[in-house]
C-alpha cells in the first residue's frame, strides 16, 4: 500500500514538472525574438534619423539656393519687404546669403537673430556627429537657431541659410513615430515567422521528447512509453534516436534487475530450507565414507562434488543478489599464503589430473581486502578447474597457474589455465551475470562478482588471452592512495 502511494506521489510530482506556457521555451523564444528585432531596429533608427535630418536641411538649402540664384541675377533691393518676407516664410528661414569668390552677400533677411546655436556644414559633417546632433535636436531642440551652409549641385557658390529648428524637430518626431510603428510591426511579423519556424523545427520535437521522458519515467516497463524516433538527419533526429536507444536499453536493464531482485528474494526464502537439506545430505555422505562397499566408495566423491556445486551455486546467487558489496577493508597481505588457501578450497586430488601451481613469490604483498581478494581468486580458479575437468587423457596437460608481480604501487595478478578457452558468446558477455557463462548450465556469477569486487578496489580485471590451450586473466589492484591531509596532520603531531 505504501509503495503504491509512493509511486502515485512520484507520478504526480513528475506530471507537475510539466512546463507551463508562460515559462516554456516557445514563449521565451517569442519575447527574445521581439526584443532582438527591436534592438536591431534601434540600431538602424539612429543612422536613419540622422540621415533624415541631413536630407531635410539639404532640401531647405537647395530651395534657398534656387531662390538665391534668382535674387543674385536681379536686384535684391528692388524686392519689397513683403516679397522678402514671403520668400523667407516659404523657406521657414530667417536669412539667406551667398558666398562667391570670398565675398558674402546677404540676399534676403527678415530679422537677424542675436546668436546662432549651431553651425552645420553639409559638405563636411561626419556621420557620428550627425547622429549626435540628430539626438540633440529630438530631445533638446525646438528653440535653437541653425546656420546651414554648403554647395548645391554643380554650383561653385556656397549658400547659407539661417533657420530655426522647430520645424525640423517636428518633422523628425513624425519620422521617428513612423519608423517606431513600422519597426514594431516588422518585429512582430519577424518574431512570428521566426517563432513558427523554430517552434516547428526545434521546440516542438524537444517538447515531444520532454513528454516522452516524463511518460517513460512514470512507467519505464511499458514498451509503449518509448519515444518513436523520426527520420531526421540533424541534431534533433540524432537526439531522438539516442533517447529511444537509451530508453530501450534502460527498459531491458530494469527488466533484468527486476528479474534478479525476484530471483534473490526467491533464493533468500528457500535458503534456510536448502541449508538444512544440504546439511542432511552431507551427514549421509560422511556415513557413506565409512561403508566398505566398493560401489559406495565410488559414488561418494560424485555425491560430494554435487553437493559442493549446489552450495557454490546458492552462495553465488545470494552474494550477487545483495544490492551492494561492503567497502573493502584493505590492509597489507601476503599473496602467496592467500593463494595456498584457494588451492586448499579447490580440493584438487591427484586423480583429478589437474595441477595447481602457486608461482607467487613468498615475499610479495598486496594492498587489498583479504576476504574479497580470496573470493576473486577462488571464483576465477574454480572456473578454470571446471573448464579443465572435462579434458581427460594421460597426454592432456591440465594446469592452473597463479603468479603475480609488483610495478611500483600496482600489483598485477595473472591466473592462467591450459583449458579449452572461452567460447565467443562468453567473451561478448564476459562479466554479465547469467550471460557470461562458458559452460552449459553455468550462471556466470563468478566473473560478475569478481569484476564487482575488483572495481571496488579501484582496479581492473581483463581477459588477456583465450584460445585452445591457454586462457589468461589479469587482475590489476593499485595500492590505496595516501590521505595527504591525514599524513600532514600526523607529521605535525609527531613534530
Amino acid at each position: 500500500m505504501d509503495q503504491t502511494a509512493a509511486a502515485g506521489e512520484n507520478g504526480h510530482s513528475r506530471r507537475s514538472e510539466q512546463v507551463s506556457l508562460t515559462r516554456g521555451l516557445s514563449t521565451k523564444l517569442l519575447f527574445l525574438t521581439i526584443l532582438f528585432v527591436l534592438l536591431a531596429e534601434i540600431l538602424i533608427f539612429l543612422p536613419s534619423v540622422a540621415d533624415f535630418r541631413l536630407r531635410w536641411l539639404e532640401e531647405r538649402l537647395a530651395t534657398a539656393a534656387a531662390v538665391g540664384i534668382v535674387l543674385v541675377e536681379s536686384d535684391p533691393d528692388s524686392l519689397s519687404r513683403q516679397v522678402q518676407d514671403d520668400v523667407l516664410i516659404s523657406l521657414g528661414a530667417k536669412a539667406v546669403a551667398v558666398r562667391d569668390e570670398g565675398s558674402s552677400q546677404l540676399l534676403v533677411v527678415t530679422e537677424m537673430p542675436p546668436s546662432v546655436d549651431q553651425h552645420i556644414d553639409l559638405d563636411n559633417t561626419p556621420f557620428p556627429m550627425a547622429m549626435r546632433d540628430a539626438l540633440s535636436t529630438i530631445f533638446f531642440g525646438g528653440h535653437n537657431v541653425l546656420r546651414v551652409f554648403g554647395t548645391v549641385g554643380e554650383s561653385t557658390k556656397e549658400f547659407e541659410l539661417v533657420i530655426g529648428d522647430s520645424a525640423l524637430r517636428k518633422a523628425m518626431l513624425i519620422y521617428a513615430r513612423d519608423v517606431a510603428f513600422l519597426s514594431l510591426v516588422l518585429s512582430l511579423i519577424t518574431a512570428t515567422l521566426v517563432f513558427y519556424a523554430i517552434n516547428r523545427i526545434m521546440i516542438g520535437p524537444i517538447r515531444a521528447m520532454t513528454r516522452s521522458m516524463l511518460a517513460f519515467a512514470e512507467a519505464p516497463e511499458d514498451p509503449r512509453r518509448i519515444i518513436r524516433s523520426g527520420e531526421r538527419d540533424d541534431e534533433i533526429g540524432v537526439a531522438e534516436r539516442e533517447l529511444a536507444a537509451m530508453q530501450t536499453e534502460l527498459q531491458r536493464t530494469l527488466a533484468e534487475r527486476k528479474h534478479l531482485a525476484d530471483l534473490g528474494l526467491a533464493v533468500s526464502k528457500i535458503n534456510h530450507d536448502m541449508r538444512n537439506t544440504l546439511a542432511a545430505a552431507q551427514l549421509i555422505s560422511d556415513r557413506l565414507v565409512r561403508v566398505q562397499d566398493p560401489v559406495a566408495q565410488n559414488l561418494v566423491p560424485k555425491l560430494v562434488r554435487a553437493l559442493d556445486r549446489a552450495v557454490s551455486y546458492t552462495e553465488g546467487v545470494l552474494a550477487y543478489g545483495r544490492t551492494q558489496e561492503a567497502p573493502p577493508a584493505r590492509r597489507r597481505i601476503r599473496l602467496h599464503q592467500l593463494v595456498e588457501e584457494v588451492q586448499g578450497l579447490l580440493g584438487l586430488e591427484p586423480e583429478t589430473g589437474i595441477e595447481f601451481v602457486n608461482a607467487v613469490a613468498p615475499e610479495l604483498e598486496v594492498d587489498a581486502d583479504s576476504d574479497q581478494l580470496f573470493r576473486i581468486l577462488s571464483n576465477l580458479s574454480r572456473n578454470a578447474v571446471q573448464a579443465m575437468a572435462g579434458q581427460s587423457g594421460d597426454a592432456v596437460v591440465n594446469r592452473l597457474t597463479v603468479l603475480a608481480e609488483r610495478e611500483g604501487a600496482l600489483c598485477r595478478i595473472h591466473i592462467e589455465d591450459t583449458g579449452p578457452g572461452l567460447p565467443p558468446k562468453a567473451r561478448e558477455n564476459l562479466f554479465a551475470a547469467f550471460r557470461g557463462s562458458a559452460r552449459s548450465g553455468g550462471t556466470g556469477l563468478g566473473l560478475a562478482i569478481a569484476h564487482e569486487l575488483v572495481r571496488a578496489h579501484g582496479g581492473s580485471i581483463a581477459l588477456v588471452e583465450s584460445h585452445g590451450g591457454r586462457t589468461l586473466f589479469e587482475i590489476t589492484i593499485p595500492d590505496q592512495p595516501v590521505d595527504l591531509h591525514l599524513a600532514r596532520k600526523m607529521l605535525r603531531h609527531q613534530a
